[in-house]
Order: C-alpha cells, then structure tokens, then sequence
C-alpha cells in the first residue's frame, strides 16, 4: 500500500484551515490540506473581522503583508439599542480602540480577498501539499500516527490530524466526538452596501428584535464608502427580505440601520446563512485535534467566531514549535486541551447570552440591554477591561 507521509494532516481549506496550513508550514511542518473546495471559485460575500491579537499568528504564517491591503481598521465599535418605545431615544454607546492601546481593534477584509490570499501563501510552501479534488473518508487512529483515507483512495499518514473542516466535520465524526447544538430560529443576510457618510473605520452594532444588525467598514471604493452587512432576522423575517426587490430591500436596510450612515445602496447580490451555536464534547482525541467551527461555531457577534480558530491555531503551533518530537501525542494534545476549552465554554457561552439578548422584543428585555450598555460604557475600568476581554486578553 502507497501511504503517503507528513507531519500534519489538516483537513478543512475555510479560512481558518488555509491560515492553519500556511503557519505550520511556515514554521518548517510538513502539511498536506485536504479540502475539494480547494479547486472551486469561492461566492462567500461575507467579510471577516480579524482582531487585534490576530495579526500576531498572521505574520508568523507569512499572510500579513498579503491581507493588509485588503483591510479596513475597526478603530471604535458602537453598540446601539434602538428597541424600546417609538418615543425613546436609542441608546448608545462607542468603544474607542485608543483608549487601551495604539492600534485598532482590528481589521475587516472581505472573505473572497482573505481567500485568494490565503492561496498565493499556500503555493509559496513547498512543504504544504493540497488535496483539493477529494475529501476525507475515513479515519485510523493508531498509537504513533493517524491514517486518513480520502474518497480517491489516496492514503495518508501524520503524526498530527487537525480537523478544520466546519459545523458538519467529517474528522470529528469519525473520531466519535459528539456535539452540543442551540438552534435559534434565526438567519443572517449578508451583503454589502455603499452609503454617503463615511464609515470613520467604526463597527456599528444596531440592536432591535430578532437579532443584531452589524455594519463593519470596507476599503473605500471609487463610487464612495462601502461597509459589510450582517443582518440577523427571525427566519421567517429573514425570507421576506429576501424576496424584497432592490428599492425595498434599500429602504428596509436603511431603516434598520437607525440612519447611522444615511440610504444604503447594495452593491452586490444577498446572501442568508443559518444562525446557530454548537461546541463539540470535547477539542481532542488520539492523534486529532479539532479547531475553528469543527470544534465551536457562534453566532457572528462581537468578531468571536474566526478569532476563536485562530486562538485555537496559535496554541496548536506554540506547542508543536516547543516539542516536535512531540507532536500529536497525548502530552501534546493533553496541554491544548486544558488551554482552549475552557476559553472556548466561556465565549460560547457569553455570545448565546448576547444573542439571546438581542433576539428579545419584550420591553422589560429592552430596559435591561439599554441598562447592561449603559454599565458597560459608564465606568473606564470596567469599559477597558471589556474590550481587553472582547480582544482575548482575557485568556
């Protein structure tokens, strides 16, 4: 049997799997990434925050200087709630990235740009190979490696399996590891918009019912200031607006949006993804380590989800980079387990309560959001430790 060999075998090509791949490969691993939508053009028109923590492992994989000129800075994030009475002024309240540090709070790139990218890096590794015209079959843990068959019959083996392959992954159902699901009754449209005021590099969280509506900065374009659109509905709400024509679907973005940047104009097609939480039972097994949405995926609040991954990604490295010899035994995964999944519990469980929060039309629920962001914002202290939380400090 032609059993083919590497250090890593990483299973997954997303965003997260490609930034996995270019950092191990960089630091000298040898990868093979297994994904068939390797091969295929990519239509995702939804942007990615990376935060500030982020650029670290970035630059490390060799991708920094091919995102930046794709990347709008996010200076101030702004919370508004605007569901209370019609008489009653919105509340708000702005995080200003200046007041605990020099840098932004991050960066906003769309996902189509982060993939390309993400692409180029790969082809400079030599020591990363793609498998991106067959998927993962099946899985043979053994005591000092992994076997992993692909659907061509391709065989490989590793050390290490990283399974970075989403909410339904395949590795993670091989290895028997099982998954703790909330379904929300909600979706999310994305899109984008160009509007006339300019954005200021501000990320504008608007908060009525059904979840929150988020408008993050894009670069520029040469027919005016463009921002990325996350509108969380109820499902049912969320099928009526896609059936609205353009005219229409304009009015009601604009309207939802509380006027914070004038009319939005869209300027590309609308998408809608399924809004839900879900942790699996547990990050590790002989041989596997699971990362980014085949380990937790969240609702898109806060920029939580990819930063999640890429904490997930840059444990996994340190600990390969201080013990090689070690990589993928029980020591290994033993430390990376006792690293991420407490983190990993605190923030799906914080981002539920936030959603949960938001989707909430009842009164009473509004005084007590307006209530939490007036807390939040009032006292420097505990303002700054919010956003140093929000940023991952808080590890």
């Amino acid at each position: 049997m032609n059993i083919q060999h590497s250090d890593i075998i990483l299973v997954g090509g997303g965003i997260a799997g490609m930034t996995a791949a270019a950092a191990f490969g960089t630091a000298g691993f040898s990868v093979a990434l297994v994904d068939p939508s390797l091969a295929k053009q990519s239509n995702d028109l939804r942007s990615t925050a990376f935060l500030q923590p982020a650029r670290a492992l970035l630059a490390r994989a060799g991708l920094w200087d091919l995102f930046e000129p794709h990347a709008a800075p996010l200076k101030i994030m702004r919370i508004i709630d605007a569901g209370g009475p019609p008489d009653a002024a919105a509340v708000s309240a702005d995080f200003d990235a200046s007041e605990i540090g020099d840098g932004p709070f991050g960066w906003n790139l769309p996902n189509m740009a982060i993939r390309q990218a993400a692409l180029a890096r790969l082809a400079q590794l030599p020591n990363v190979t793609q498998y991106p015209d067959t998927r993962f079959a099946r899985l043979t843990p053994r005591r000092v490696e992994a076997r992993v068959a692909l659907s061509d019959g391709t065989q490989l083996s590793a050390k290490l399996l990283i399974g970075a392959d989403g909410r339904k992954s395949a590795v993670r159902k091989a290895a028997g590891i099982g998954t703790k699901i909330h379904r929300y009754g909600q979706k999310a449209l994305v899109f984008t918009v160009r509007h006339a005021p300019p954005h200021n590099d501000c990320s504008t969280e608007v908060h009525l019912s059904g979840g929150p509506f988020t408008m993050v900065p894009l670069p520029d374009a040469d027919d005016g200031h463009r921002s990325a659109i996350v509108w969380m509905e109820t499902s049912a709400e969320a099928a009526r607006l896609m059936q609205l024509d353009e005219a229409a679907f304009n009015d009601a973005a604009s309207h939802r949006s509380a006027g914070v940047l004038g009319p939005l104009a869209l300027t590309s097609p609308r998408q809608i993804w399924p809004i839900t939480a879900q942790r699996a039972e547990r990050m590790t097994a002989p041989r596997l380590a699971l990362i980014a949405e085949a380990a937790h995926a969240i609702p898109p609040i806060g920029a939580q989800g990819l930063n999640m991954s890429l904490a997930d990604i840059t444990c996994l490295l340190d600990l390969a980079i201080a013990d090689p010899a070690g990589l993928g035994g029980d020591k290994m995964l033993t430390a990376f387990a006792k690293a991420r999944e407490p983190d990993v519990r605190l923030r799906v469980s914080g981002i539920d309560a936030l959603n949960r929060s938001s989707i909430a039309a009842a009164p009473f629920l509004h005084s007590l959001r307006a209530s939490g962001i007036k807390v939040l914002h009032g006292a420097a202290p505990l303002r700054h430790s919010i956003m140093k939380l929000g940023l991952g400090a808080g590890r």
